[in-house]
């Protein structure tokens, strides 16, 4: 049997958690550490994770624990910092999105990592999600170009109203959950991003930043797409998730539940911040654009159900399941890297555009 993959775990929110857990229960990975700037005073440390080793000073983990792999879900604005210390230390890294606040620092981590022959996994969910592969799969079938409508607002309330609000002081609800989105389009279409606009509104007096966005991006084969974010305690929950593709041959959409918030929300936070609906599908619905001579449907709407989909922690137990074949087997993550940095590229060109008021064209 292969040897364990010491890992120092960074952050330990709602996603650092998440990771925490798998690698607890992995037989491929052994947890040596846990840091936070804050942890020691944390009185909510999961049973399952009591006894590690806490630190609140990156610095001293990294060199007390001397880790194999650092797995870093902390606060955006530390990503890039952490990482860099990391792979100079010869450690693999898994990172939760985004890779960093700006292109350079980004740009920096990708170079380090390949200088070093570090593996640098990034958290993008729902490139492991079997629901969005098979949404991707059915939409490149549809044809050129595509229309791309994407959103996912969050209304705040309990805990979320203070990790919406700490995030926000990172990064604005469009940059921080849109490079999962945006990377969904680039999968889609295929295409490389020429052109972003971006909308903006700061409705939260508490948030340093505006906390409503909506970006816009064409692509070099016409396909164009949207995506919406805002997050608050005033953001409406009337169409908070779609998820939905246009082509010439037809549509599809994702279909999300509407039923009460998993158990352990419920009491706290609305349905839109219940972290296990960000991914939640209960079906794919395929519309069929072609019509008889009559010009009525030849097919009609087809329902794929994906009620035995995996939940939000079966889906990062496979996250960290692909980061330690990475590691093992030595995987080319070439694509993932550069599409990393892509979606981030445009997400930060959208917020660019908003700030100027311009349309921001892309190299």
């Amino acid at each position: 049997m292969a040897d364990k993959v010491k890992v120092l775990v960074v952050g330990l929110g709602n996603m650092g958690a998440s990771h925490a857990s798998a690698y607890h229960r992995s037989d491929g990975f052994e947890i040596v550490g846990i840091m936070s700037r804050s942890i020691k005073s944390n009185k909510k440390i999961p049973a399952e994770l009591a006894g590690y080793p806490l630190y609140e000073d990156f610095d001293q983990a990294l060199k007390e624990t001397k880790p194999d792999a650092v797995s870093i879900n902390s606060w955006p604005n530390t990503h890039a910092e952490y990482a860099l210390k990391a792979i100079a230390a010869n450690c693999h890294v898994f990172m939760e999105k985004p890779l960093a606040t700006n292109i350079e620092d980004a740009e920096k981590v990708v170079a380090a990592a390949r200088a070093k022959n570090r593996k640098l996994v990034l958290g993008y969910i729902l490139r492991v999600h079997p629901s969005w592969i098979k949404f991707i799969e059915v939409g490149k079938t549809l044809g050129k170009p595509l229309v791309m409508r994407l959103n996912l607002n969050q209304q705040s309330s309990g805990s979320a109203w203070h990790w919406h609000k700490n995030l926000i002081d990172s990064l604005i609800p469009i940059v921080d959950c849109g490079v999962h989105y945006v990377d969904v389009m680039c999968q889609l279409t295929g295409a490389r991003p020429v052109r972003v606009h971006g909308i903006g509104a700061k409705l939260w007096a508490e948030a340093d930043k505006q906390n409503y966005g909506h970006l816009h991006v064409t692509f070099d084969d016409g396909s164009v797409g949207w995506y919406e974010a805002g997050w608050g305690p005033m953001m409406s929950e009337t169409a908070y998730f779609v998820k939905d593709v246009v082509g010439p041959k037809g549509a599809v959409s994702i279909v999300a539940g509407q039923a009460a918030s998993s158990a352990a929300e419920a009491a706290e936070v609305s349905n839109s911040a219940d972290i296990d609906r960000h991914t939640k599908t209960d079906a794919l619905k395929i519309h069929y654009a072609e019509v008889d001579g009559d010009k009525n449907f030849k097919k009609p709407d087809e329902i794929v159900s994906m009620e035995d989909e995996p939940g939000h922690q079966e889906l990062c137990d496979r996250e960290q399941a692909f980061f330690l074949r990475a590691i093992r087997e030595d995987l080319d993550l070439t694509e993932q890297m550069d599409a990393a940095v892509n979606s981030l590229r445009i997400v930060l060109a959208a917020e660019q555009s908003i700030e100027e008021g311009q349309t921001v064209e892309l190299a």
